[in-house]
């Protein structure tokens, strides 16, 4: 592969992409032309009339817990009483982050659930030192203020400054977008980043169950069976080996050949699990190994500086032989290629067929759990493949250099 390949995405490219893959939200949509008293217009309107009732509630709550928890602190009852008002903070944002989703269309994410605490101690210290809870409460006490202001302006200018009123909900809309964001989204991307990495932890550990079992089950239905099939046959060869000496040989001759298919058995389960080309020989050697097994005829280009980290390197493996079995499948093709290549900190695979297309996360090809997987580890799938064909699948992941 030359670095002029007309075809070869870019990772800002193969990034832009990434809607394609199954969890990924979509982007927003363009915006519309909005007219001066449209739908928009009086769903602002709205938002704005309940500021007053809604700052009012959520003053009177937040002075309430604050003062009362704070005043009491002295006293056994005091900082539980604190962390509860610090838990009914969290569901007060939750109502106000609705009502700028339903009536703003603020794009506004929901914080991170707190985690289980077992215990009483966890569970008051883990409440107090919420920093979402305590952004509501500075939310509530603010607001107070800001909504009676933007309750009276415009309720007067429904009455009197009717043909400005568009604009001048517009303008204190924008500021209530900007209060929302501010103090009731999450506190940054690192914890947007944290939800992200405790669903990766997840499916990490379900993928690890799944290959201890199905690992679990090739033994016992393979080279274990063998083997005890092997034992019990040299127990009667022993037996016979004084009566019949002729009929003992052949038994062991049996074992022999019983022997070779167990080892057989056991070689292509630890090709399973670990290839010792790929430990050997590295990528490309391992990249081509698969490609000859391919029932499409297949052609590797591996062009890396240097061999990634093991993990890395294996995951590549696994992916680059998930998707050749799904050509090898489903493809109806005459040849297939696989590129691999080293784009700034990412790693970059790409797999093309000549084949009738139409490949889907939901196929039925195990593409959406190739892409859980490789999201488990800040990896990233993209699917191009129309009816027809030809399709064009690149996967990306993290570049780690191996170590010694």
């Amino acid at each position: 592969m030359t670095a002029d390949h007309p075809s070869t995405p870019s990772p800002a490219d193969t990034a832009s992409a990434a809607s394609a893959a199954p969890g990924r939200a979509p982007g927003r949509a363009p915006a519309r032309q909005r007219t001066a008293y449209g739908k928009e217009t009086w769903k602002e309107i709205s938002f704005l009339l309940l500021n007053l009732p809604a700052s009012l509630v959520g003053f009177v709550y937040s002075v309430t817990t604050v003062l009362v928890g704070i005043a009491l602190s002295v006293t056994v009852i005091g900082l539980p009483l604190l962390a509860a008002g610090l838990a009914g903070a969290r569901g007060i944002g939750r109502s106000e982050r609705a009502r700028a989703r339903r009536l703003l269309d603020a794009d506004v994410a929901e914080p991170s659930p707190l985690p289980r605490a077992g215990g009483t101690l966890p569970w008051l210290w883990a409440r107090l030192k919420d920093p979402v809870a305590w952004r509501s409460q500075l939310y509530g006490l603010i607001r107070l203020p800001w909504g009676v202001f933007t309750f009276s302006v415009t309720l007067v200018s429904l009455v009197a400054l009717w043909p400005v009123l568009p604009f001048l909900a517009r303008g204190l809309a924008a500021a209530d977008r900007g209060m929302v964001r501010g103090l009731l989204s999450p506190s940054d991307e690192l914890e947007r980043r944290i939800a992200e990495l405790e669903s990766d932890r997840g499916v990490v550990v379900d993928t690890a169950a799944a290959d201890l079992r199905r690992i679990e089950r090739d033994l016992h239905d393979g080279a274990q069976a063998r083997l005890v099939a092997l034992a019990m046959g040299l127990g009667l060869a022993k037996e016979k080996l004084h009566e019949d000496p002729e009929a003992a040989a052949e038994m062991v001759a049996e074992a022999h050949g019983e022997v070779k298919l167990a080892l057989q058995e056991l070689r292509d389960l630890a090709r399973g699990i670990h290839p010792a080309v790929l430990t050997d020989r590295g990528l490309g050697a391992a990249l081509s190994s698969l490609a000859g097994r391919c029932t499409v005829p297949a052609t590797v280009a591996v062009e890396l500086p240097q061999r990634p980290a093991e993990a890395i390197e294996g995951i590549a493996y696994f992916t680059v032989s998930e998707l050749l079995q799904n050509v090898s499948k489903h493809a109806r093709a005459r040849s297939a290629s696989v590129e691999v290549w080293r784009a700034d900190d990412r790693l970059l695979l790409q797999v093309r067929d000549d084949g009738r297309g139409g490949a889907r996360f939901d196929g039925g090809t195990g593409l959406a759990g190739l892409a859980e997987r490789l999201g488990a580890v800040d990896g990233l799938l993209v699917v191009d493949s129309p009816e027809g064909g030809p399709t064009v699948i690149t996967a990306e992941l993290p570049w780690r250099a191996r170590q010694g």
